[in-house]
């Protein structure tokens, strides 16, 4: 502003030498200031521009390949050590709550199995880190500039969570009882608390690569750590990774549950692991009917930071890994549905819905077809000519996301019923107003469905785009609102409910606890490809927009590539979940060597 007398016109002359004169002494003392340097001042180098040999190669190494499967392997045992601490620490404060020790010794049980994950994850991090330093050092230079403050606070972070980590599962038998397990239940929140930063820490480093913030043009950094950290996509994946890993966590611990049930020994056995396998499935589900809002509000999120982003992830080389994505979830929603049908043989009371099963897989399976029914098939000539054009004459429509939105509430609407059926299986109500309350909620239950039809038929094919997207909205909310008014309802009706006989934990079929796994390696290979694609969509960038990639690997691969990578990285980690589960099953069995040892008076 010292500047601004002396460009703009003068009224008069006089008026014009006494500013000149005024502005002198300023403009002067301006200039002895710009003469010395600024020593305090932080300058930031610009993004590195790098060819093919500034990338350190290993002879028999694909490096990308290589930092792949070390990033996606820790990335799923973060994952899984992520969110068993936070079911824990809910079902340690329900059995706290109802003093049923049963919660306390499967949260202990849970915390055992992810004890042994959290060394894997830790080892798994630290080979990531070597493969980034050695195959592409240059990357990690730049990134360690511009977050070198928040990598340091998640050193010291992961050292504060490894304490409390420790300290929470070796003193759980110690801290019993009393104001000692308010302190148990206090250090699993802080575990808690830490693990969950370290996610957004981490996190905040993705998404830069994705859409970086405070650097300019030419990838100059402009000193402000927050800015970077708090970039456009980071609340997206924030939310999208917490529900995720939840669901993921449980779909694991499920898979050890079954794991267990499977080489159980005695009936306790296999009620106790059926039990647990019960609660792991319940904790999968809960997570996974939410999981679709928060991956369309990614995308949406993606597409409003950047169109061309947006369109390559859905409508360009990726477009067909989103129809496996697609599989992927249906297997979800059938092996959850499947197990829950499966536990209704626990009630004697289970008769009264089973005839109704069958609707629900028709429906389940229906809505699962529409749901991978691709838009633009890849055909050759003859097959274009023969078919008339890239689309199908009568399936075509159903490739459209107004058809995909309104298929995959119907997955979860109807997901919602099988779990209710369940529930409902082993009770019946004693409230005057039963039939009244089924009443509404087969109300509830048919004017949403109705109306989620016809928002994605009449605003998804006869109107414009901008309504097209703006239905799944209201779609969303429909369904928000018959899972939870249809879960208000029930809760007081069947509140005070009797009981038709004891639940019958363990009588399951041995096929029952295959749907576990099913579900955890649906959930994993899920996750590694939408890792992938998430990755990818940056194309030849490390830094979108802002520092290219010009290694030799600087090209999207096929989708047959890409998948066997992510079916690879599914494999060993899958190995390694099994290795930990084995663990387990020897360390709680105790082998007596009569006469190994000698007897001493």
């Amino acid at each position: 502003m010292a500047m601004l007398p002396v460009c703009m016109p003068a009224a008069s002359t006089s008026e014009a030498v006494a500013s000149a004169s005024t502005a002198a002494p300023t403009v002067l003392a301006a200039a002895k200031t710009a003469a010395v340097p600024d020593t305090k001042a932080v300058t930031y180098p610009p993004a590195p521009k790098l060819t093919a040999a500034d990338y350190p190669t290993i002879k028999g190494v694909n490096s990308r390949v290589a930092v792949w499967l070390a990033a996606q392997l820790h990335l799923w045992f973060g994952a899984f050590v992520l969110a068993v601490p936070i079911f824990v620490f809910i079902i340690e404060a329900i059995g706290m709550a109802t003093r049923d020790e049963r919660y306390d010794n499967m949260a202990f049980e849970f915390m055992k199995v992810s004890i042994t994950a959290y060394s894997l994850t830790a080892l798994l991090g630290g080979l990531l880190t070597f493969s980034l330093v050695l195959f592409y050092p240059d990357l990690f230079k730049y990134l360690a500039t511009i977050f070198k403050g928040s990598m340091f606070a998640y050193a010291l972070l992961f050292f504060a969570e490894s304490a409390i980590l420790y300290i929470y599962y070796y003193g759980w038998h110690w801290l019993q009882g009393g104001n000692k397990k308010w302190v148990h239940l206090t250090f699993g929140l802080l575990l808690n608390a830490i693990g969950c930063t370290l996610m957004f820490l981490a996190n905040a480093w993705t998404t830069f690569m994705m859409s970086p913030a405070a650097v300019d043009a030419a990838g100059v950094f402009n000193g402000n750590t927050w800015a970077a950290i708090h970039n456009f996509l980071w609340n997206p994946i924030n939310i999208h990774r917490l529900v995720a890993n939840v669901a993921f966590g449980g779909s694991i611990i499920g898979a050890y549950a079954a794991f267990k049930f499977l080489s159980a020994k005695t009936k306790e056995e296999r009620a106790h692991y059926d039990w647990i396998g019960y609660n792991a499935n319940f904790i999968a589900i809960a997570a996974l009917l939410p999981l679709p809002f928060a991956g369309y509000y990614l995308t949406a999120e993606l597409y409003a930071y950047s169109q061309q982003m947006g369109i390559t992830l859905m409508g360009g080389a990726f477009a067909w890994i989103f129809i496996i994505q697609a599989v992927l979830i249906g297997a979800l929603f059938l092996s959850a549905n499947y197990y829950l049908w499966c536990g209704m043989g626990r009630s004697e009371g289970a008769y009264r819905y089973n005839s109704r099963i069958k609707y629900i897989a028709i429906v389940l399976v229906a809505a699962f077809l529409v749901w991978f029914t691709p838009h633009t098939l890849v055909l050759t000539n003859a097959e274009l000519k023969s078919l008339g054009g890239p689309y199908h004459q009568y399936l075509g429509v159903l490739g459209l996301m107004p058809a995909k939105n309104t298929a995959v509430n119907f997955l979860i609407v109807f997901t919602f019923l099988s779990f209710m059926f369940y529930r409902r299986a082993n009770k019946i109500a004693t409230v005057s107003w039963v039939t009244t309350g089924n009443a509404i909620q087969i109300a509830l239950f048919t004017v949403g469905l109705i109306n989620i039809t016809l928002l994605g038929i009449y605003y998804g094919y006869f109107t414009n785009n901008v309504y097209k997207v703006a239905a799944s909205i209201p779609q969303v909310l429909t369904t928000l609102i018959i899972i939870v008014v249809s879960t208000v309802i029930d809760t007081l009706m069947y509140k005070g409910a009797k009981e038709v006989a004891p639940l019958h934990w363990g009588r399951m079929p041995n096929r029952s606890q295959y749907a576990l796994f099913l579900l955890a390696v649906s959930f994993t290979w899920l996750m590694g490809l939408m890792g992938y694609v998430r990755s990818a969509i940056r194309q030849h960038w490390h830094v979108q927009g802002v520092f290219r990639d010009n290694s030799v690997d600087a090209f999207t691969p096929d989708l047959g590539y890409a998948a066997n990578i992510v079916s690879i990285g599914t494999i060993l980690f899958m190995a390694m979940v099994i290795f930990i589960f084995w663990l387990n099953l020897i360390n709680s069995r105790r082998a007596i060597a009569k006469g190994y040892w000698k007897k001493h008076a």
